[in-house]
């Protein structure tokens, strides 16, 4: 039975809705379904290396100038991490654990802060972030929407759009002229970089999937034809544009092994790297952190769900039978909780079975009717690979292993080098097929081993002492086989690297990055954390080794492996800074009645170009139609005839993480909390404020700030949508004010409307030395916006790659209130202390922190007044440290 998109569907949770391939001269070659591409290595490691390459697919897999490729491609969303000097650092750590691939979300909003402006530089440099994947050896997957998803304000969508009239995601002229001038600007840097012309590794371009309605599909149409007249000519896909987050290591695994033979070329992939919403990026309900459910989290660590990306990504990569594999004959377990699905490569024979079992407990069963004569163990909420037939040099095969195969390394310095990997403690029986006797010898005390007509049976107890070699000579191969057991901790330790002398592998450090030769010399590079011994295999005559430039003295091991002397030491110790010398201002004199707002902007339009209806009182006072895209937003009114005025009712949409607070002619009046859609807040006036408007027929100034969060996909107004008064009938007049220009370095989504970021409050360079000294960040019971500033100098040891972070705690107190995060300028950090599940640490991206150097730490607390605001504790932390890494350059910071 040939596997159907929608099997694909139901086993991978995501719709890959199609693969549109392009012909002629472009380089693009066309569906080769009905030719056959045989079983055979893999395409060499992308680059732009100046020669022109076809692009095509069958049903199995993708074909690569006439070579099948597995494509293993992990998310990573480069505005996600507003260092670009780390990008490199992210797309080598991809690379290394087994990703081939990188999907690339471009947002329209990051790039273009107003119609027709369009920004590519700094922390938004498309050509570079595909030059350095190129570099890398990564593919490249471009997704630039228009619309993408990506749990970003809008979907992508910029702001500005919501006042230009324009239909969002619809074939309305107006959207279509922005739209496509956004992929003008885009496709003009994507065409610089496509595979198919030997410019870069731009393999594969995802457009949006096709909606139900014939408007839906002829936008799609419309986008396509778009996208081949601006010159790019690899294959397009379409399908989902949602981010595919993991639970944890089982639940990536089973989504990448229902992947493997899905019948489609562009597999699921999920998010490999998280990193962190700056400033009023995020979408609704989302905090400033985005690596939940990453397999690299924002610090740039590995996290549990990396072991069955780089188990497996190895697997595809170094075994070519899983690139040409259809569904065979039915397969029971013994255990039926257990479903199996059974896979096999009709070119080679090779057959595989992906066990799941969905059940809460352990559960090992057998395979009836298959090689597999072992019983099987499958752990709780999890899937297994196993294979059969699998070559493993000359005339021998795998017979069975009920342990997943984890890599076949053919000819390393005159050995083959099969690895087997699972849990720790696992017993892993592994039987060779084997046509006369080999002669065997266990590398490593734990391994058990017989040999009986024709086959070897091993047995491994995995993780216990590291890894567990056996020597297989003979058997079948002029090469002797070296079988590698590690338990998921040291599968994570090994790396395969291809280079122009032949392959390596390299076991031992937390991260390799890159192997060069020169003559008998590996020159290694990469990352130790704890110390680490080295074991090297290499191609003949490899004699010396060197690490990060240090020259290693080697031994040659029993299994042909080269091991360095002593240990590679553990990084140095890193200790963050304290934070103290705080220095405290408050804000809001928006709130006083004899504030000057004549330059403000009228809040009199009758209707809107958004989709939320306007109440039928009116005037529209939705932020987004008077330029008020993103963050803070002020209004006041100025109140005729308010004599009897006893309350004030206030009808926002801010999100669910929004605020709302209100002063009536300087006075607090309180505040309230958002939703997901539409609150409304009742403000009675205190005794004292009543007293006043009892017989006044003067006017009076309410002033409201609005702390709106992020546009949801349907671009739903945000801040005030309506006020009513009870006790009296007065007319408003109304005006509003949001952000300053947005920030040409740091971009639109940095700053709102508070009173200290218009004036730079934020800002290095500030001298806020007639600021009152603090000895703490309370802010009192103050209602509005309090800032406090600092700065800290971290002493990062040379050649130490250290992730820092911010945190924010409360102890057990119910205080509600706001803060945002500033370092050098920029806006990494949205605390809500009041919302379930709070954030409390935030990472300092590398860049904008200086390890090495001065910084500047400001908060702003934006507080009810109703309890003490303001963070209890604030302190440094180091998330990680390793010695290593990729040098780092300063992201522009400016100050005032």
């Amino acid at each position: 039975m040939e596997l159907t998109r929608r099997t694909f569907s139901a086993l991978a949770g995501t719709t890959v809705l199609g693969l549109v391939l392009g012909g002629g001269s472009s380089g693009a070659a066309p569906d080769l379904a009905g030719r056959t591409v045989p079983t055979g290595p893999p395409p060499p490691r992308p680059r732009a290396d100046g020669i022109r390459h076809q692009v095509g697919r069958d049903r199995y897999s993708l074909l690569v100038d006439g070579r099948r490729l597995v494509l293993w491609p992990g998310e990573f969303h480069p505005f996600r991490l507003p260092s670009p000097s780390l990008w490199r650092d992210v797309l080598e750590k991809m690379r290394a654990h087994g990703y081939n691939a990188v999907e690339v979300p471009v947002a329209w909003n990051v790039h273009s802060p107003a119609p027709d402006r369009y920004d590519f530089t700094g922390v938004r440099d498309l050509d570079l972030f595909l030059r350095t994947a190129a570099g890398t050896g990564l593919y490249v997957v471009l997704r630039p929407g228009p619309y993408i998803g990506a749990d970003l304000d809008g979907g992508g969508l910029p702001g500005w759009l919501a006042g230009t009239g324009a239909r969002p995601r619809t074939t309305d002229a107006g959207y279509l002229r922005h739209a496509d001038a956004w992929l003008t600007r885009v496709n003009a840097t994507a065409r610089r970089h496509l595979y198919t012309r030997g410019k870069g590794t731009v393999l594969l371009y995802r457009t949006e999937a096709a909606g139900d309605s014939a408007d839906a599909r002829a936008l799609a149409r419309h986008v396509r034809d778009k996208v081949r007249a601006d010159g790019i000519d690899v294959p397009l896909v379409s399908g989902d544009t949602a981010v595919r987050r993991t639970a944890g290591p089982e639940e990536e695994r089973r989504l990448r092994l229902a992947g493997i033979g899905a019948g489609t070329a562009v597999p699921a992939g999920s998010l490999a790297f998280g990193g962190i919403n700056l400033g009023w990026l995020g979408a609704p309900t989302l905090p400033t952190r985005y690596d939940e459910g990453a397999a690299i989290d924002g610090g740039r660590k590995a996290t549990s769900r990396l072991a069955p990306v780089h188990q497996l990504g190895q697997l595809t990569r170094t075994v070519p039978d899983f690139a040409r594999l259809r569904e065979a004959a039915r397969v029971r377990a013994g255990d039926r909780r257990v479903r199996v699905r059974h896979l096999a490569n009709p070119n080679t024979g090779t057959q595989v079975y992906v066990l799941r079992n969905d059940s809460d407990t352990e559960i090992t069963t057998t395979l009836p009717g298959t090689p597999v004569a072992a019983p099987v163990k499958v752990a709780a909420r999890d899937a297994k690979l196993l294979a059969t037939g699998l070559p493993m040099g000359g005339e021998r095969r795998l017979v069975y292993s009920t342990v997943q195969p984890m890599m076949f390394l053919s000819d390393v310095g005159g050995q083959d080098i099969a690895v087997f990997t699972g849990r720790h403690g696992e017993s892993a029986q592994v039987v060779l097929e084997c046509p006369s006797e080999p002669e065997t010898m266990r590398l490593d005390a734990e391994a058990a081993w017989a040999y009986d007509h024709g086959r070897l049976n091993l047995s491994v107890p995995l993780g216990i002492g590291g890894l567990t070699r056996v020597s297989v000579a003979g058997g079948g191969s002029d090469r002797t086989l070296i079988l590698v057991f590690a338990d998921d901790a040291a599968a994570l330790r090994m790396w395969p690297y291809e280079t122009g002398s032949g392959s390596f592998l390299v076991y031992g450090p937390a991260l390799l990055r890159d192997v060069t030769t020169e003559g008998a010399t590996a020159h290694l590079t990469g990352d130790v954390r704890g110390a680490t011994g080295l074991e090297v295999w290499g191609p003949k005559g490899l004699a010396s080794v060197t690490w990060n430039g240090t020259a290693r003295r080697v031994n040659v091991s029993r299994a042909g492996s080269l091991t360095i002397e002593g240990m590679l030491p553990a990084a140095s110790q890193v200790a963050p800074p304290a934070l103290d010398g705080w220095r405290r201002r408050t804000g809001n004199p928006e709130s006083a009645p004899d504030f000057d707002d004549t330059d403000w902007t009228r809040a009199d339009r009758t209707e809107s170009h958004g989709p939320t209806p306007v109440p039928p009182s009116g005037p529209v006072l939705f932020a987004d139609d008077y330029g008020c895209y993103y963050g803070d937003v002020w209004y006041r009114a100025r109140l005729t005839g308010a004599a009897g005025l006893t309350s004030v009712t206030l009808s926002h949409r801010t999100g669910p993480d929004g605020m709302v607070l209100a002063w009536l002619d300087g006075e607090p009046l309180g505040g309230g909390r958002g939703t997901a859609g539409e609150q409304e807040t009742v403000l009675e006036l205190p005794g004292r404020l009543r007293e006043r408007f009892t017989d006044r027929a003067a006017g009076a100034v309410l002033a409201v700030l609005v702390r709106p969060g992020p546009h949801d996909d349907r671009k739903t107004a945000r801040g005030l949508t309506a006020a009513g008064f009870a006790g009296a009938a007065p007319r408003a007049a109304w005006r509003i004010r949001g952000a300053a220009a947005p920030d040409p370095v740091r971009g639109p989504f940095n700053n709102g409307g508070l009173y200290g970021e218009r004036e730079g409050w934020h800002l290095p360079g500030l001298d806020d030395r007639d600021w009152a000294a603090a000895e703490s960040t309370r802010a009192g019971r103050r209602q509005g916006e309090t800032w406090f500033r600092t700065g800290f100098r971290p002493e990062v040891p040379a050649g130490v790659d250290a992730s820092f972070g911010l945190v924010l705690e409360d102890g057990d107190e119910d205080r509600a209130y706001r803060a945002q995060i500033f370092l050098n300028g920029w806006n990494v950090g949205q605390y809500a202390n009041d919302v379930a599940g709070a954030q409390h640490t935030f990472v300092l991206p590398n860049g904008i922190l200086r390890p090495r150097a001065a910084n500047t730490l400001a908060l702003a607390v934006l507080s009810q007044g109703t309890a003490e605001a303001g963070p209890r504790t604030v302190r440094l932390t180091v998330l990680g440290a390793a010695a290593g890494g990729v040098p780092l350059d300063a992201v522009s910071s400016p100050g005032r």
